[in-house]
């Protein structure tokens, strides 16, 4: 039997997800999140211990802390929740797992590398979709071409968004879009930066986004120059670029509420079926100072599926296995070719 875990955020849509799933497997995570009503139904309909407690209840977080080995973290917008969430982990000598896409989450996590250290603690955000498919793409072109300078990943997803990626969404939009140049973390305009991609299901228009990977990949590979896309149509990246406009309003926090709480009314997350019958397409190109490239192409399930199959893998593998403490990536803690371990998930394939 597996040590005691904690999923914290299990009433959401992909928490709730996660949840099913681990019971299916033999598990019985402690069920935890804000919800009381939601969270003990939940609880009595899968037979698993519960938690109900704020983030902000540092006494209530910790004297539940002590009770497990880890945490996976999936009430988001992780900007508000993570930080705590970890500062919690950090204390109790507890595992933290997330499944945020947030580079601000990362680079926290990055920046506590050394307490956890001594903590011996596993530091592990984007444990799903963000970022998991993405991050063993980079870190294959990195052993394709170990000299390589520049790096960009993408991919093509037709998944619909559950109402806690939306929030996330508009959470991140007032920041605008973000790449990493020579290391540095670089802020730009939303739309900054287009151009057409074969995904791996024909050329389509990709436009840069502020992905996780911005962050990541550079732990990953230290390749210091790093863009994400996502395939797009023109009539996106036109709307993206005249939110540009009202980026100042969204930095103020009763207008994110508002528009967050407008965007939850009209969200229909996907169900099954529509998860089931939407792959999502994964790419990567590497580039050495040469001018030489090499191309990487993955086929994935949809990113709610995945998620819950790779958040539960890496879990597992904490779980079981000595693992060095402090910050790392997925890729860096399951393997490079961890991704195609996954359901639904293809082999990584680098041309030439």
């Amino acid at each position: 039997m597996s040590p005691p875990w904690l999923l914290y955020g299990a009433n959401g849509y992909t928490g709730e997800l996660i949840a099913r799933e681990a019971v299916a497997r033999g598990m019985r995570p402690v069920l935890a999140g804000r919800s009381k009503q939601k969270i003990a139904r939940l609880a009595a309909e899968l037979d698993c211990p519960s938690a109900v407690f704020d983030l902000d209840d540092h006494t209530a977080l910790v004297s539940t802390l002590t009770e497990v080995a880890a945490v996976l973290h999936c009430a988001g917008p992780f900007s508000q929740t993570a930080a705590s969430m970890m500062q919690g982990c950090l204390a109790t000598h507890v595992h933290y797992l997330d499944i945020t896409g947030e580079i601000d989450v990362f680079e926290l996590a990055a920046s506590v590398h050394d307490k956890a250290e001594r903590s011996g603690v596993v530091l592990c955000p984007g444990v799903g979709f963000d970022v998991v498919p993405t991050d063993c793409v980079a870190a294959r072109l990195k052993q394709a071409m170990p000299d390589a300078t520049h790096l960009a990943l993408g991919f093509d997803s037709r998944a619909g968004l559950s109402k806690g990626t939306a929030k996330t969404a508009i959470e991140s939009a007032g920041k605008g879009s973000c790449i990493r140049v020579d290391g540095r973390l670089v802020t730009e305009r939303l739309g900054a930066r287009t151009r057409r991609i074969d995904f791996g299901a024909g050329e389509k228009l990709g436009v840069s986004i502020p992905w996780g990977d911005v962050s990541t990949a550079y732990y990953t590979t230290g390749i210091g120059n790093i863009e994400v896309y996502t395939a797009s149509s023109q009539k996106s990246v036109d709307s993206m670029r005249r939110a540009n406009l009202f980026r100042p309003l969204l930095r103020q926090r009763w207008i994110r509420e508002l528009v967050k709480f407008s965007a939850q009314r009209r969200v229909t997350p996907p169900d099954k079926t529509q998860r089931d019958n939407n792959p999502t397409y994964v790419w990567g190109e590497a580039r050495n100072a040469a001018g030489e490239v090499k191309t990487a192409r993955l086929r994935t399930a949809n990113g709610y599926s995945l998620t819950v199959h790779s958040a539960l893998g890496i879990l597992g593998a904490v779980l079981s296995r000595p693992c060095n403490p402090g910050f790392t990536t997925p890729s860096l803690l399951a393997g490079a070719d961890f991704v195609s371990t996954l359901p639904g998930s293809s082999t990584i394939r680098i041309d030439p």
